[in-house]
């Protein structure tokens, strides 16, 4: 077995009185699709936030391919190949859709560049490669701003992918889709992660998005891991079960 590409050892996060994540350790190898769920206040998000270092573990450690994580700016986390998509989509909407890949791949690259020489010159065929990749390919021109929800949510996947990640950490990415856009898009990510062996760590309120695309299944709630596994066995388990049946619902929050 090669080692995990996230390695998350023991993490702790307190905020006051409130043990928000409590001793909580986990593993993501590459080419797997790992789902973080459970009911509102269960951690999920403060577990992703210190994984990608906008908050500071009080104790524990991530490791990102076998390198400590800790003191690493956010920034500083994103060069070293960690790509992120949220909850409400992040692009310029003046800009075309080729555009926002290529200012991607600009600051990848690390290059400098003017209005004297513009931004839309460079990364021009590595653009259109990764809108391919997403199924955008044919909107490449089109300003972000006339798009659908659903072709923001796939040009936000290619804008990350920029970046040639490692991991992959996608915060409820369909939050705001119809259904079977919900499926469409996390297909095309679980073929992507596959494709490229990258590993993705996501969040998702959509039981059915969460059951039917991830490899495995991570559940917390008040700040502790309660089970892991695959779909089968957390939908069996009857801590989950109490969990989601005691809350009144089958949608996982933050």
């Amino acid at each position: 077995m090669s080692a995990p590409v996230l390695d998350v050892r023991s993490i702790e996060k307190r905020f006051g009185g409130v043990h928000a994540v409590a001793d909580v350790s986990f593993s993501v190898a590459a080419g797997e699709m790992l789902a973080l769920i459970g009911p509102n206040g269960a951690g999920k998000s403060t577990c992703f936030n210190l994984v990608n270092g906008q908050l500071r573990a009080d104790g524990g450690e991530v490791r990102l391919a076998g390198r400590s994580l800790a003191g690493i700016a956010p920034r500083a986390i994103w060069r070293l190949g960690v790509g992120r998509t949220f909850q409400i989509t992040a692009t310029f909407a003046s800009m075309t859709v080729r555009e926002n890949v290529q200012m991607a791949l600009i600051s990848h690259h690390r290059t400098l560049w003017s209005f004297l020489s513009r931004a839309a010159d460079k990364f021009r065929a590595e653009a259109d490669a990764l809108l391919a990749q997403v199924g955008m390919a044919e909107q490449a021109e089109r300003p972000c701003g006339v798009l659908a929800y659903g072709d923001l949510k796939r040009l936000e996947l290619a804008v990350a992918l920029a970046n040639d990640p490692k991991l992959l950490l996608m915060d409820e990415p369909t939050a705001g889709m119809a259904p079977k856009e919900r499926t469409a898009l996390m297909e095309l990510t679980r073929g992507i992660v596959r494709a490229r062996g990258l590993a993705c760590l996501f969040t998702e309120h959509d039981m059915d998005v969460v059951f039917g695309q991830a490899d495995r299944i991570l559940v917390m709630n008040r700040g502790r891991l309660i089970a892991e596994g695959t779909a089968e066995t957390v939908r069996n388990d009857p801590a989950v079960r109490e969990v989601y049946l005691g809350a009144g619902t089958t949608s996982g929050g933050h």
